[in-house]
């Protein structure tokens, strides 16, 4: 009996090495899992539907956005390409002004950043989602790489830089490489 039990435990152990040395391969950004045929067919309505949310944003206006000199002062969707994922930068703007209270101290720029961890995929849904006030230069997204990553970093997050690229192009979305990123495609 107690042979019995050792060879599954060993098998077990096995089997758990191998995974373990698949499981250390970093997949891109955009890797998705085999789907099925209803599967693909939803992802591709869903992705039709997320371009549609966005063509409701107005065409982006040139004049407006290369205007704006720093990170800290772009008030439309902002970009960090890193090795596996993305952050996406909004800005929401101010409330209402008040006669009252002037100013900005009841709106502070800090309060109102939200930075959010997503994969790739899941870029398009999260684009949509944004209400029309968070796009004030039009439908212009800006693009940085990763400042954080490190230098043997370098060539996954140029992949997913162009990978991001490509997806924000297939959205209809224009790209805005940031000045001084470095973006080469």
């Amino acid at each position: 009996m107690k042979r019995f039990v050792t060879i599954p435990c060993t098998l077990a152990f096995a089997i758990a090495l191998v995974a373990c040395g698949h499981g250390n391969q970093n997949p891109p950004v955009n890797a998705t899992p085999a789907s099925t045929p209803q599967q693909a067919k939803a992802a591709a309505t869903a992705r039709s539907n997320d371009r549609d949310q966005l063509d409701q944003i107005p065409p982006p206006s040139k004049t407006r956005y290369l205007a704006i000199h720093t990170k800290e002062s772009w008030g439309n969707p902002f970009l960090i390409v890193g090795k596996k994922n993305l952050t996406l930068r909004i800005m929401y703007p101010e409330g209402p002004k008040s006669d009252v209270l002037s100013g900005s101290m009841m709106h502070p720029a800090d309060a109102r950043k939200r930075e959010l961890v997503i994969r790739l995929s899941d870029l398009p849904e999260a684009l949509a989602a944004l209400p029309e006030d968070a796009w004030p230069y039009g439908r212009v997204v800006a693009v940085d790489e990763d400042s954080m990553a490190l230098r043997a970093d370098r060539v996954p997050v140029r992949r997913n830089v162009e990978a991001t690229i490509n997806a924000l192009n297939d959205l209809g979305v224009v790209v805005y490489e940031w000045p001084g990123s470095g973006l080469i495609h």
